[in-house]
Formats: structure tokens, C-alpha cells, sequence
């Protein structure tokens, strides 16, 4: 019997240990991160309305280059910015969600300005969603 404590123990130690490395790695520095692909809202929002799952295989979680005009700009209740590109659709667009992570040149973005953001894709609820943007100056 305690030779199987020590085995539970063991284990219990180094599941803790490894859970601890996992959550607290650091994160992707996404103004240096590598894009994987670039093209327009209007494109990208195309293709998820098309065809969901295609779109999902191609864009899930893939870190691009999304440019478009600025539609609509919004603060969450923690304050992060969040800005919609243009569509091609009157009632949905691409929302991109400033990283938090990263200290940002400015934030003050104005409806109809063009504009290039990198970030990762998750997917499309209503909108297209891009997580953790960065703005990449041309």
C-alpha cells in the first residue's frame, strides 16, 4: 500500500508541475509573429458565409493579415478596443479585438479609414472574429 502512495504521489507532483509550465508559458509576440496569410475582409468574410467549414479548415486559428475599412469601433467593459471592418454585408462584419498583450501605437481609429491588423482567427459566430490584432503600419 505505500508503495502506491509513493506512485500516486509522484504523479500528483509532477502532473501539477507540468499543468503549471502549460498555463503559465509565455505568450506568441504577435507584432513579431509570422503571417501565414493576407487578404481583405470583404474576401475573408466571403468565404465564411460561402462555405463555414472550408473556411473553418483554411483560417481557424491561423495568425493573418486582414485589410479593410474601418466600419464601427467599440470598448468592451474591461476596455479593450474592438474594431469591425467592412463586410460587404449591411449587418455583420469582421471584428478584430486588440491584443491586450501589446502596447499599441494608437487606438483612435476612425470609421473609414483603411486600415491593415494582424491577428488570429477563431471563427465566425455573426461576425468573423480576430483575436489578439495588431495594426501593421504600410
Amino acid at each position: 500500500m505505500k508503495k502506491y502512495l509513493k506512485y500516486i504521489l509522484l504523479l500528483t507532483v509532477v502532473g501539477g508541475v507540468g499543468f503549471y509550465f502549460y498555463s503559465n508559458k509565455p505568450h506568441k509576440n504577435m507584432t513579431k509573429a509570422a503571417v501565414e496569410m493576407q487578404l481583405s475582409s470583404i474576401q475573408l468574410f466571403a468565404d465564411f458565409e460561402n462555405n463555414e467549414e472550408e473556411a473553418n479548415g483554411k483560417y481557424l486559428d491561423k495568425i493573418m493579415e486582414v485589410s479593410g475599412k474601418v466600419k464601427e469601433i467599440s470598448l468592451d467593459e474591461e476596455g479593450r478596443t474592438s474594431i469591425t471592418l467592412e463586410s460587404g454585408s449591411e449587418m455583420f462584419g469582421v471584428i478584430c479585438q486588440l491584443d491586450n498583450l501589446t502596447k499599441h501605437a494608437r487606438t483612435n481609429f476612425k470609421e473609414g479609414e483603411e486600415i491593415k491588423l494582424k491577428g488570429i482567427c477563431t471563427g465566425v459566430l455573426m461576425d468573423v472574429i480576430l483575436v489578439r490584432c495588431v495594426e501593421i503600419k504600410a
